[in-house]
């Protein structure tokens, strides 16, 4: 990629970090800034592994996971264009302690958490905004803990629609369709339930006219009534 596309993509892509960074630091994300392009399950970055890079999403979805016990995955994050990854295991002096996966075709930045280091110990604002976006992902964990742990199973798969509803919308062309198409394995890991119960819950969902299920595609006809499903313990 020519730079002038790379920087490009950095100052619509990253602008929020842009609008924060000096002309010299700006100069310095654009000499280090480099694009991938994954294809659909393509892993990331693994747990274990060492942090290196801020990831951004430009484009396409991604998930981050951690393997459980009995071999039983548990969805922890979904990321979506333009959110940043990657960083919070280097800021901790740890290894990454989850895995990142895309979830369809996707189109990814990333900048090695050097730089970004070196631009922190100069810049306020930039550490203002990791601590924020820390802050943000660390209650919206608290929140899911006690949702997951708290929850029947109802309420469990109904928040999980909401989730994927409000992070990534709908098709343009009924305003109804998830922009999504999750596997019924996805949809339970993100809903910590077996596949099996996933499978009988959302065909009830459908039987009370509050989804259309065809394939991985989910249609939402009732979103008032799913969200008092998902606020129910």
């Amino acid at each position: 990629m020519i730079k002038s596309t790379i920087e490009q993509v950095i100052t619509e892509d990253l602008s929020e970090i842009w609008q924060v960074l000096t002309p010299e630091e700006k100069r310095m994300v654009i000499e280090n800034f480099t694009v991938h392009r994954f294809k659909k399950n393509k892993v990331i970055y693994q747990e274990g592994d060492e942090p290196r890079y801020l990831w951004c999403l430009i484009s396409g979805k991604v998930k981050k996971y951690k393997d459980g016990v009995g071999n039983r995955v548990q969805i922890l994050r979904l990321i979506k264009a333009v959110q940043y990854f990657g960083y919070r295991a280097y800021f901790a002096g740890e290894l990454y302690g989850s895995s990142a996966m895309t979830l369809e075709a996707s189109t990814l930045g990333c900048i090695p958490m050097e730089l970004v280091e070196k631009i922190l110990q100069k810049n306020v604002n930039l550490a203002m905004f990791f601590i924020h976006e820390l802050s943000c992902n660390l209650g919206n964990s608290d929140t899911k803990i006690v949702n997951l742990t708290q929850k029947h199973i109802r309420g469990r798969l109904a928040e999980t629609l909401m989730v994927l509803l409000d992070t990534y919308g709908t098709e343009e062309d009924d305003n109804m369709t998830l922009k999504i198409y999750l596997g019924r394995e996805d949809l339970a890991n993100l809903s910590n339930m077996t596949t099996a119960n996933a499978i009988r819950t959302l065909s009830n969902f459908g039987d009370e006219h509050l989804v259309v299920v065809d394939g991985r595609k989910i249609k939402i006809l009732d979103e008032p009534e799913l969200r008092r499903i998902s606020t129910m313990g």
